[in-house]
C-alpha cells in the first residue's frame, strides 16, 4: 500500500496561477510546498492548447508576471509556443520545478476535521496530506464536448481543439468545424487554405474587432532589455487602455456602441458578400459574449472552399453532419471548437469540505466564492481564478497576482501566529456575492436576453468580475481577518476585532501604499 506523503502547502496545477502562487510563496520563505500536475510539463492551458494559430488575445507585455517582465516578446500578441517557453523559464528561474510532481491527476481533495489537514489523492496511487491547498486548475481546463446525437457514430476522426491531432494531415480533407469561439477563430484561418472544403457550423456569431498585432523589432527588444522602465511604461499604457473598457461593460453599456460600430466596419471591410455578412453579424449587444480579436478570420470565411452553416445540427452520421433543414454535409474530419466547462470546475466527490460537504452541495444553488478564492466550509483552501474572478476586458494574470497577494498574506499570518485554520464566514461570502450581483445587474451581461458561458442556467453572472480590476486588487491586497473564521492551534475560535479607529486608518494607509504583513506581488 502506498505511503502517505505530507507537505505544508499543496498546489494543484502549474499554469500561470499555480506558478505565480509557488513563486510568491517561495519568495515569502515557504519551501515546504508541492505542486501536483496532471501533465508531463508545466504550462497549464498553454501546454494543453497547441492548435494551429493558438495565441493570446491580450498583449504580451501585460499577459505576463509583473515581477518577471520579458523584454524579448516577438509580437504584441505572443503565440502559444512563446508563452509556454516563458512559463517554463519562470519555473526554472525561480526553482519551482523541483517542487512539481508530474503526471499526477488529482482525483479527490477532502478536509479531515480531526487532523485539520487536507487529504489529497491522485490517480498515481499517492495520498498526500497538506495543511493548506491551493487549487490552480483554472476555469477553462476541461473541454466541453457537445451533446450531439450520433457523435460516436461518425466514421472519421473527431477531436476537440484542446486535443489537436497533429499527426492528422488535413490537406485535401473535407472538414467540419463545430463552434465559433475564441479557439475556432484562430485555427480556422490556419487550416482553411489546406483543406478541400471547410463547413463551419455556427450557432451564434461572435463580435470580432481588429487585432492590433505586429512584430516587435529587435531594436525595441534591446531598449526594453536595457531600460526596463520603458517596458514598464508600455505595460502600464496597455493596462490603462484595456481597463478603460470596463466603463462600457459594467457602468454604462451604451458606451460599447462605439466598439460595435468598429466591429461592424470590420465585417464590411473584410467580407464583400452581403449574405455572408448577414450570417456573421451578431444580433446581441457587443460584450454580452466574449469579444474576440482577429484580422484573418473573416477573410478565411470568405474563401470559396469555406461555407458558414447556420442551420442547427440535428445529428452526426457515419459520413457527415445533418442539419435542421435536412441537408447532409459530408465530411472526413470533425473538429470541435466548443470551448470549456466553466460552470462545473469540480466533479462530484472531487472536493469535500468540513463536515463532509461536497462542493456540489455547497454550490447547489450557484457558484460562489469570496473574491473567487475562499468558500465557507472549506478551511485552508484557496481557489485561484474561481467564480466571478474572470475578465472580459483585461489580463487574467493581473487578477491572478491580486488573488495570490491575499493567499500569501493568509498563509504568512497563519504560520506566524500558529493558526490551525482559516475559513471565510458564510456572512462575508454572502455579502461579497451580493455586492458582485448588484454590480452585475447594471452590466452588459444582465438583461436583454444575453446568453453566454459567463452565465449560469438562471442567467446569473458566475464567471466575470463586474468592476474595474484595480478595485479587485484593493479588496484582495491583504487578508481581512474580520471576514474569516480563524481557529487557533488550541482549537479556540478567534473573535473578529475591528480595532481602534486609529489602527483602521493605519491599515487603510498601508493598503493604499501597498503594504501588508508579508511579501507581495508587484503592481
Amino acid at each position: 500500500m502506498p505511503e502517505t506523503l505530507h507537505t505544508d502547502t499543496l498546489i494543484v496545477g502549474t499554469g500561470f496561477a499555480g506558478l505565480c502562487a509557488a513563486i510568491q510563496l517561495k519568495e515569502a520563505g515557504f519551501e515546504d510546498l508541492v505542486l501536483l500536475e496532471r501533465g508531463d510539463s508545466v504550462g497549464g492551458t498553454w501546454r494543453d492548447n497547441h492548435y494551429p494559430g493558438c495565441a493570446c488575445d491580450v498583449q504580451s507585455h501585460l499577459y505576463s508576471f509583473s515581477f518577471e517582465p520579458n523584454p524579448t516578446w516577438s509580437r504584441m500578441f505572443a503565440p502559444q509556443p512563446e508563452i509556454l517557453r516563458y512559463l517554463k523559464g519562470c519555473a526554472d528561474k525561480y526553482d519551482v520545478r523541483r517542487h512539481v510532481r508530474f503526471n499526477r491527476n488529482v482525483t479527490s481533495m477532502a478536509w479531515d476535521d480531526d487532523s485539520g489537514t487536507w487529504i489529497v489523492r491522485t490517480d498515481h496511487g499517492e495520498t498526500w496530506t497538506a495543511n493548506n491547498v491551493i487549487s490552480a486548475i483554472g476555469g477553462l481546463s476541461t473541454p466541453a464536448i457537445p451533446d450531439i446525437d450520433g457523435l460516436d457514430d461518425f466514421a472519421g476522426p473527431v477531436f476537440h481543439s484542446a486535443d489537436w491531432d497533429h499527426d492528422l494531415d488535413l490537406s485535401g480533407k473535407r472538414v467540419a468545424v463545430i463552434g465559433t469561439g475564441a479557439s475556432a477563430i484562430q485555427f480556422v484561418p490556419q487550416i482553411a487554405p489546406k483543406v478541400e472544403s471547410l463547413a463551419l457550423f455556427q450557432r451564434t456569431p461572435p463580435w470580432i474587432v481588429p487585432k492590433p498585432d505586429r512584430a516587435i523589432s529587435t531594436a525595441e527588444q534591446a531598449v526594453f532589455k536595457r531600460v526596463p522602465a520603458v517596458q514598464q511604461a508600455a505595460r502600464s499604457a496597455i493596462y490603462a487602455q484595456l481597463e478603460s473598457r470596463a466603463a462600457g461593460f459594467v457602468l454604462n453599456p451604451r458606451l460599447l456602441k462605439l466598439g460595435e460600430r468598429m466591429a461592424r466596419s470590420h465585417i464590411r471591410k473584410q467580407i464583400p458578400d452581403r449574405e455572408l455578412r448577414r450570417k456573421v453579424t451578431p444580433d446581441y449587444s457587443l460584450g454580452c459574449k466574449r469579444v474576440l480579436v482577429s484580422n484573418d478570420y473573416y477573410p478565411a470565411l470568405a474563401r470559396d472552399n469555406v461555407d458558414v452553416v447556420t442551420d442547427g445540427i440535428t445529428k452526426l452520421t457515419k459520413t457527415g453532419v445533418r442539419t435542421a433543414d435536412g441537408a447532409l454535409h459530408k465530411v472526413d474530419v470533425v473538429i470541435l471548437g466548443t470551448g470549456f466547462k466553466a460552470q462545473k470546475p469540480f466533479g462530484r466527490g472531487m472536493l469535500v469540505g468540513r463536515g463532509g460537504q461536497d462542493i456540489w452541495d455547497a454550490w447547489s444553488d450557484r457558484l460562489s466564492a469570496y473574491y473567487g478564492m475562499s468558500i465557507a466550509g472549506f478551511p485552508n483552501f484557496y481557489l485561484l481564478t474561481g467564480p466571478n474572478s474572470g475578465l472580459g476586458h483585461n489580463s487574467m494574470v493581473y487578477m491572478i497576482e491580486s488573488q495570490v497577494n491575499m493567499v500569501v498574506d493568509a498563509l504568512y499570518r497563519k504560520r506566524r501566529y500558529g493558526w490551525r485554520s482559516i475559513e471565510v464566514t458564510p456572512r462575508a461570502q454572502a455579502q461579497c456575492q451580493a455586492a458582485i450581483d448588484a454590480k452585475s445587474a447594471a452590466s452588459v451581461w444582465s438583461g436583454g436576453g444575453c446568453k453566454s458561458w459567463y452565465l449560469d442556467e438562471q442567467g446569473r453572472n458566475t464567471t466575470l468580475w463586474p468592476d474595474f480590476t484595480f478595485k479587485f486588487r484593493e479588496k484582495t491586497r491583504r487578508l481581512n481577518a474580520a471576514h474569516f473564521r480563524i481557529v487557533k492551534a488550541n482549537g479556540e475560535v478567534m473573535q473578529p476585532r475591528r480595532g481602534s479607529v486609529r489602527k483602521q486608518l493605519v491599515n487603510l494607509a498601508g493598503n493604499l501604499i501597498g503594504g501588508r504583513s508579508g511579501p507581495q506581488v508587484a503592481a
